[in-house]
Parts: C-alpha cells; structure tokens; sequence
C-alpha cells in the first residue's frame, strides 16, 4: 500500500475509526476503573497485553502484505534478527508509548471521561510544536489560532463543578491533571518521533510496528514487574479481568494499529484534530452512562473545542 496510491475515501475511512474507537475506549475504560469492585484488574497487565495483541496483529497484516510464509519469514529475520540499530531506534516510543498508556489508566482513574477526553487534546499544540521542532515544518497562521482557540476550550473546561458524576469513587483531579500532562508530553514526542521514522524510509509499516511492539512487550513487562510485580504474583496476572476489560484491550488494540495507519499517510496533527471528534461521543455517552451533568458554560467550552 504505497503512499502515493492511498485514496482521500481510504484515509477519511481511517480517521473516522480511529475517532470511534477512541470514543469508545475512553468510556469503556473509565468503565473498568471506576466500577465497585474489589476485584480490580492490573492496568500494567493491561497495556502489556495490549502490545501482544498489537504484535500479533501486525505479523498477520505483514504476512497479508508478503504474500507466503517464505517471504514472511525472510522479512522478519531482515528487519527484526539482523536490525538491531533499527530495533533501538524503535524501542524510543515504545518506552514513551509505555508511559503515555500508564498516564491514561491513572487519568481516567480521576477524571470524568469527557474532561479527560477534552484535557487530553494538550496533545495537539504539544504535536503541532513538536512537529515543528523535529519535522522542520511551518504551519499557517490559521493553524495555529486553532491550536490555541483549542487550548484555551481546553483550560476553561477544567472549571467543571466537583459532583459531576453518579458514580462514587475516590478521586484525585489534581493526579489525574498531572498524569494527563505527562502522557500529553509523551504523545507529542512519540507520535512525531514515530512519524519521522516511518516517512525517513520505505520499510513496511508493519514492518515497523513489529519492531516497535516488540519492544514494547518487553518495555511493558519491566513495568508490571516493577509496578505490580508482587500482587501479580499473589493474585496473578489475569487477575480482575473481565469482558469489559477484555473490550478495552481490544479498543486499545485495534486504535494503535489506526493510529499508526493514520500517521503514515496524513501525520499527527490531523491525527489530533480528528481524536478531539471523540469529545463529542463520549461526552452523550458519560451523561447517559455515568449521569455526568453538563453546565451551561462546561456546554459552551465544549464547543469551543470541537470547533477550532
């Protein structure tokens, strides 16, 4: 799938996924972490399991692109066995990526989903920047005002009032403020370091996913050794899952492969723009779902977001 012979329709098609899909995760996965249970899953367990899936789906769609196993296996000892320069240089976003992942679970751990959703596009002038500093690109003056017209909707919806939501659990909004800027910097670094390397060269986006996800298993099981290492051995590592968490995974899954389609063939800042499509989903869905009480000015905030 050249660059050059993807169709407008093809990459309409994957923004428009990659929205739904982020939509959906960030409810579900507030789902999960806010739910009264005792029997609380391992959100390391998670985002490690998370790169499995992704590693695996990748090696099909690789296997899809090669055409037989003969050249399949040829591909992956090419680029995997014999390219240990290129692994390093993949395992930068895998570790950042890692983190990013975390910094979401602990931010919807205390924040309602659609201030973590609208918060979360931070992400966008912290890309455009970083699209500018390592890209060496210029973007319009149009561009920019939307950028900060998005930063300052984002600012102004932090002023929610305190019970917004029928769903009793304990929450630290300052924490999930401060994860939510950590995983903010990671995605604008990651995203445009992830952008650069797969436009630098013509090796195979899949290609470039496996070697990036392996590294990412391996980043991913360092963190559940050292974050929860020892409830994992008493309760194991499956412990909590349930098919809501198994849904989030999936969500989860299926957007890093979208996202990184998205990223080939536009870049990351539209890949932003159209993430902050998903305010508008999953904001109806945490009012129907959670009972999240919308004012009048968290309302006009909203759409100040969505319309830049």
């Amino acid at each position: 799938m050249a660059g050059e012979n993807v169709s407008v329709i093809f990459k309409l098609y994957c923004l428009t996924v990659m929205t739904l899909v982020a939509a959906t995760y960030t409810v579900a996965l507030r789902y999960t972490r806010t739910i009264s249970s005792g029997d609380m899953y391992f959100s390391t367990t998670a985002v490690c399991i998370t790169e499995v899936i992704k590693l695996i789906l990748s090696l099909g769609m690789l296997a899809k692109e090669t055409g037989s196993p003969t050249r399949l296996r040829n591909s992956i000892v090419e680029h995997v066995f014999y390219s240990p320069k290129e692994l390093l240089k993949l395992s930068v976003p895998s570790v950042v990526y890692a983190i990013q992942n975390n910094m979401a679970f602990l931010a919807l751990s205390n924040l309602d989903a659609a201030v973590y959703q609208v918060t979360y596009q931070l992400k966008i002038p912290c890309t455009a920047l970083c699209t500018v500093l390592m890209l060496n690109r210029s973007l319009s003056q149009l561009q920019w005002f939307s950028v900060f017209m998005l930063c300052g909707g984002v600012t102004l919806v932090q002023w929610k009032p305190a019970e917004a939501t029928k769903v009793q659990v304990e929450q630290n909004p300052f924490l999930g403020f401060m994860a939510i800027a950590i995983a903010v910097l990671c995605s604008g670094f990651a995203g445009v370091y992830f952008e650069k390397v797969l436009k630098s060269s013509d090796t195979s986006l899949w290609v470039r996913n496996i070697q990036m996800y392996l590294s990412g298993i391996l980043v991913t099981l360092i963190g559940v050794y050292m974050t929860d290492g020892e409830k994992v051995l008493e309760k194991g590592f499956f412990f909590g899952y349930t098919l809501w968490v198994c849904f989030v995974i999936f969500l989860a899954s299926v957007g890093g492969l979208y996202t990184s389609i998205v990223v080939k063939y536009t870049d990351n800042i539209m890949k932003g723009f159209s993430a902050a499509a998903a305010i508008v989903i999953s904001t109806v869905a945490s009012v129907i779902l959670f009972g999240l009480q919308i004012s009048k000015l968290v309302s006009h905030n909203h759409i100040t977001a969505i319309a830049c």
